[in-house]
């Protein structure tokens, strides 16, 4: 009797079982329920009994063969100051192992459980580059992610590529992931690849909304002295490059530290220069206590925005009335019109979703569901899960939509990375689409974000912008 007949026998045809797992692996998997274990390096979500997503993505055959258990490993910030996309990528592993169920038919047409081990960095890029080791040579994951400013995706990164483990991410400027990293366009990386948004789109969508209000064109530009402050201010390919090019004067003080709590200096500087416009690159707490600052000291741009910090609610608690009306950048909305091909579901349903199951407002992180929906789509088109090396031709011949827009490694490289139109800037890097949007007065939560400008996503509609008024 082959095993397929004894399981058909034994009327568990289809239970998620790992080659060598024996009978005692058959009986456990018959349990159905989603289980949460302590790991090396983390926590490990196991999908429960469900086969059929949403959407039907992963709805596999009950007659294909079973093949080992796959493991995915997943770097993300659940404490320190870039837990806002901690809380969000968590959310999206538990929605995704709901999605896959009690597993998928991948490349090699057997039907493998999936395991999602993720461990915390801490926000610390040490601690990221610790976890991300200990995922691949303890927990020996078969494809890592990260995501969540270059602070946890470069260090996992240069991990995986020592490593010569397959790596995803998203939600981090692919400046720093090329050029923070060592390469740059003409050189490439082997086991590291990203859909990864570009300082150059936030800036030309933050130009767009700027534009809307009259202005001098004088920028005071405010930027952290970390990976990220550096790509957006990259000479080649940055915000200077954008900004120059639509016009704008700027006026950029020396990057301060995270964390500082005095901005006096800075301020005086814009005042002085008599910038009409704010942006720049930093994170909530440190804009919250920047802002407050200066409205105190009465520096009163007509344009206020800002790039990062804004991007989540939480951050409006803090500013309240300060905060309504100030524009900021969007690497995610709900209005986006398309659908993740895991759960099946659109941006305004998985919106709906996240509020409901956090009791909060939706945020822009939701986004990083995709790496995962990405991870999936790689493995159905990976011939053998045991040779790294096709783990690569899969993801080298991505053709795909995800909720961050298409994803398209067969297309060329673009000549020039940063025009609006440019989606592929480098052999391991495809950009999301990307929006302009301003937080104002809002209905069921404190503010509520719309969407003022489009020009590296057309698809998207927009609204005009609302002037900031000082009280």
């Amino acid at each position: 009797m082959t095993r397929r007949d004894f399981l058909k026998v034994a009327g568990i045809a289809g239970a998620t079982v790992g080659l060598g797992a024996g009978l005692g692996g058959v009986i456990a998997a018959c349990g159905g329920t989603a289980t949460t274990t302590t790991a090396s390096a983390g926590t490990t979500t196991t999908a429960g009994a469900t086969t059929t997503a949403a959407g039907g993505s992963t709805t596999v055959s009950s007659q294909a063969e079973l093949g080992r258990e796959v493991k995915l490993g997943l770097v993300l910030p659940m404490t320190g100051p870039l837990a806002v996309f901690g809380i969000a990528d968590n959310w999206s592993k538990g929605l995704a192992a709901k999605a896959i169920g009690d597993g998928i038919v991948c490349g090699d047409n057997k039907k493998h459980k999936i395991t999602i081990i993720s461990a915390d960095s801490q926000s610390d890029a040490n601690r990221a580059a610790a976890v991300a080791g200990d995922l691949i040579t303890n927990s020996k994951v078969d494809i890592l992610m990260a995501s969540g400013t270059p602070d946890t995706a470069n260090p996992a990164a240069d991990q995986a590529e020592a490593l010569a483990t397959p790596f995803l991410s998203n939600y981090s400027p692919w400046n720093a992931f090329v050029f923070g990293r060592g390469a740059d366009l003409t050189k490439s990386f082997k086991w590291t690849y990203g859909h990864l948004l570009g300082t150059e789109q936030m800036m030309a969508c933050l130009c767009a909304s700027f534009s809307q209000i009259p202005n001098n064109k004088k920028v005071a530009f405010l930027a952290m002295n970390n990976a990220d402050g550096n790509a957006w201010l990259d000479k080649k390919t940055g915000a200077p490059v954008v900004l120059t090019r639509e016009g704008y004067a700027t006026i950029v003080p020396g990057q301060y530290n995270p964390g500082s709590e005095d901005f006096t200096a800075q301020i005086s500087l814009f005042k002085k220069e008599g910038c009409d416009v704010l942006t720049g690159a930093v994170q909530g707490p440190d804009f919250t206590n920047f802002w407050k600052q200066a409205l105190q000291q009465g520096f009163h741009p007509k344009v206020p925005s800002m790039g990062l910090a804004l991007d989540f609610p939480q951050i409006f608690d803090s500013l309240q009335a300060s905060g309504i009306n100030l524009l900021a950048e969007q690497a995610w909305h709900p209005s986006f019109p398309f659908t993740d091909t895991l759960t099946g579901m659109t941006c305004q349903q998985l919106a709906d979703q996240y509020e409901k199951d956090n009791n909060a407002q939706w945020t822009s992180a939701i986004g990083q569901l995709a790496k995962i929906s990405w991870a999936v789509d790689v493995l159905k088109r990976t011939k053998d899960l045991d040779n790294k090396e096709t783990y690569l031709d899969a993801i080298k011949t991505t053709k795909m939509e995800t909720i961050l827009g298409p994803i398209d490694f067969t297309s060329p490289i673009d000549p020039d990375p940063t025009a609006a139109n440019s989606f592929h800037p480098h052999p391991n890097v495809y950009k999301p689409v990307y929006t302009g949007g301003q937080r104002i007065k809002g209905t069921k939560w404190l503010t509520d974000e719309t969407v003022t400008s489009n020009p590296c996503a057309p698809m998207v509609a927009t609204v005009p912008v609302v002037p900031y008024v000082y009280s």
